[in-house]
């Protein structure tokens, strides 16, 4: 039998020996973990859940089993400042942003950036230099951020560099090298690693980011790693940023009454990494790879994407992205195949479907996709086609005023027909990947508009718009 988690994970014990003891709550949650007195179903949901304070810890957090935690993590990763978010990588992503400078302060960011990041600008007056991901020619990826990019952004004197490392797809910049420069100027390195939580752990995995020298990465606990929705880390290094600072913009956005289960499942993660990680990451990648070998064996080597398509092999092994393009296949019509065989899958465009394996994919369900997979692909194939790239990824952004001044200007609903000119007041996403295509003060342009109209009309979902229809555009009054 295998040792207990809990015995090196204060969290992780603390969450299960209360739910082991006796206890009469006169605190929040209003629950009380008897629900189930009042409604069975309302009950299965939320009896288990435990908070931080009055549940792991006392109200006063005398025992100090979340500073111990975070403690270990800081260690693991090899920072010397760690937080525990219930939030998810949207928030500690945001509390990064807010701890880097004041109003008006320029930095450095990847196009290909989550929405999180573009709303921590907003928040934080913080005004963004866009760096343009390189596009690989043949798969039509975004293969990262090239250092000529980063020298023209620093001729603008940012403050910081920030990155998003892997992309959505699974690609990598040349991090250390972008990680140099940028130190060499002086200005900390803050990477969005929300994909990237199982990096480090394994000789064939690529290096975190503090290993390559950035000063923080945020990662989610809920993505590659098998923690509790919307569990996220922030880990830091001082040399370049401000403790204090992280502290205050961690605390100022984050809850008040944060849940313990996903505190728990953070710390627990942290805890099987710790004990285990090169041994599941192993058998994750030996999995992946008979998967891999499956489909090729079936469709031939352009299938699914892989390392040695890209620049020194900069790419996440583990990332299943299937090349429905180069199937003749509609992405869209396999994933609407899947659903209806109980699959589900993390993205699906025309020319992409992503399939998210992690830890918790032992061979059996490597073998029931298989199984539900190949027949589907057998019933879609045609012609191959080029690969497109994704409006996500081949936007150049037109700014117009900027991202905090549009976001409080007044506004005005207007027609697709005419908006062509105007700037937008919303951020609008493609999701997945919830990477803006337009963001707040940007012109709207007719290769947007047909972009996410066509985009809409393939099955792809559009955030964060107001009319999600695309019929017509709320833009600024000037």
């Amino acid at each position: 039998m295998r040792p207990s988690l809990r015995k090196n994970a204060p969290l992780l014990d603390a969450y299960l020996t209360y739910l082991q003891s006796r206890h009469l709550p006169f605190t929040i949650p209003g629950h009380k973990q008897r629900a189930s007195l009042l409604d069975p179903d309302l009950g299965a949901v939320v009896d288990v859940d435990i908070p931080l304070f009055g549940g792991l810890d006392e109200i006063k957090l005398t025992r100090g089993v979340l500073r111990d935690a975070e403690s270990l993590a800081a260690q693991l990763w090899g920072g010397t400042w760690a937080r525990f978010s219930t939030g998810g990588s949207t928030h500690a992503n945001q509390a990064l942003v807010f701890s880097l400078g004041k109003p008006g302060d320029k930095v450095a960011l990847s196009r290909n950036s989550h929405r999180s990041l573009l709303t921590a600008l907003v928040l934080a007056g913080l005004e963004p230099i866009w760096l343009t991901p390189e596009i690989d020619k043949k798969t039509g990826v975004p293969t990262g951020i090239p250092l000529h990019e980063l020298e023209r952004a620093l001729a603008e004197n940012p403050i910081a560099l920030l990155l998003t490392e892997p992309g959505y797809l699974g690609t990598l910049s040349d991090l250390s090298r972008l990680v140099e420069r940028a130190h060499r100027a002086g200005i900390p390195v803050i990477v969005d690693a929300a994909w990237g939580g199982h990096f480090g752990f394994h000789k064939a995995l690529p290096s975190h980011p503090l290993q390559l020298g950035a000063d923080a990465f945020v990662t989610s606990v809920h993505k590659a790693l098998p923690g509790y929705s919307a569990s996220a880390l922030a880990i830091a290094n001082s040399q370049f940023l401000e403790v204090a600072k992280l502290e205050q913009g961690f605390e100022s956005t984050h809850t008040t009454s944060p849940a313990g289960a996903p505190l728990a499942s953070i710390d627990g993660v942290r805890a099987l990494l710790q004990a285990r990680g090169g041994e599941l990451l192993e058998q994750l990648l030996q999995n992946v790879s008979e998967f891999r070998e499956s489909l090729i064996s079936e469709f031939g080597e352009n299938v699914l994407l892989k390392p040695s398509d890209f620049a020194h092999q900069r790419f996440d092994p583990t990332k299943l992205v299937l090349r429905a393009n180069a199937l003749g296949a509609d992405g869209i019509a396999i994933e609407k195949d899947l659903i209806a065989n109980g699959i589900r899958v993390e993205m699906a465009d025309r020319d992409t479907v992503v399939f998210l394996a992690t830890l918790a994919d032992d061979a059996a369900a490597f073998r029931g996709l298989k199984e539900a997979l190949i027949p589907v692909l057998k019933e879609h194939i045609g012609a191959p086609r080029e690969s497109g790239t994704a409006l996500s990824w081949s936007i150049s952004p037109l700014r117009g005023i900027s991202m905090r001044e549009a976001f409080f200007a007044q506004s005005e609903i207007v027609s697709a027909d005419h908006a062509n000119g105007r700037l937008s007041a919303d951020l609008i996403a493609p999701y997945p990947p919830g990477v803006a295509v337009l963001a707040p003060g940007e012109v709207i342009t007719a290769q947007i508009v047909n972009g996410l109209q066509r985009a809409r009309k393939d099955g792809v979902r559009i955030a964060y718009a107001t009319d999600p229809t695309l019929q017509t555009f709320r833009v600024v009054i000037i």
